[in-house]
């Protein structure tokens, strides 16, 4: 067991060393990694990324067991049965989670906080009270970190808020954010 300050309370046998005599140790170099990584989105990802160009969100749906899955699966994660049935899924729904953020995606500090989520969208099929549904982890505008921070975000009715078309480029990002429906 540890006490969350690096030893383990009941203790170990060895010599334990601070971080800064890591670098000391015979045999250890400093190097950063410059690791470069090309993949395939694959044909479901594909897809959706298209639809994302277009301003569509697109899912599958399981023909087994209903389930929908936004972003696309090739397979059911619960019945094991190839995903076909593409599905449009209206970019309206609720913010499930949410949290205040003072770190960028780049993992630079922010000045100012942005709130990202779980966003559970109105997907065909889904019935309220399901565990499993629909959804996309993204950036909540409109809304204040005082409103996530006394839970009231929570449950917010939410649409998608698209970048002009001429800026899409078949990206997560093609979506800015997800801003309350009005009213």
């Amino acid at each position: 067991m540890s006490s969350g300050k690096g030893k383990p309370e009941t203790p170990l046998p060895g010599t334990y060393l601070k971080r800064d005599e890591y670098m000391k140790l015979p045999g250890m170099i400093k190097y950063q990694a410059r690791a470069r990584y090309l993949f395939s989105a694959g044909q479901a990802q594909s897809r959706f990324l298209k639809g994302l160009k277009e301003g569509r969100i697109l899912g599958v749906k399981c023909p087994v067991c209903g389930r929908v899955y936004v972003p696309p699966r090739a397979y059911c994660e619960y019945c094991h049965a190839p995903t076909t049935d593409w599905v449009e899924v209206p970019g309206t729904g609720r913010i499930h989670t949410a949290v205040v953020s003072y770190i960028a995606t780049d993992r630079s500090r922010l000045e100012e906080p942005e709130i990202v989520g779980v966003i559970r969208l109105d997907a065909p099929g889904y019935k309220e009270g399901q565990y499993e549904f629909a959804g996309l982890f993204h950036k909540i505008c409109g809304v204040t970190p005082e409103q996530v921070m006394d839970g009231s975000a929570i449950g917010l009715r939410v649409k998608p808020r698209w970048k002009p078309v001429e800026e899409r480029t078949g990206s997560i990002t093609d979506i800015e954010c997800f801003e309350p429906v009005e009213g």
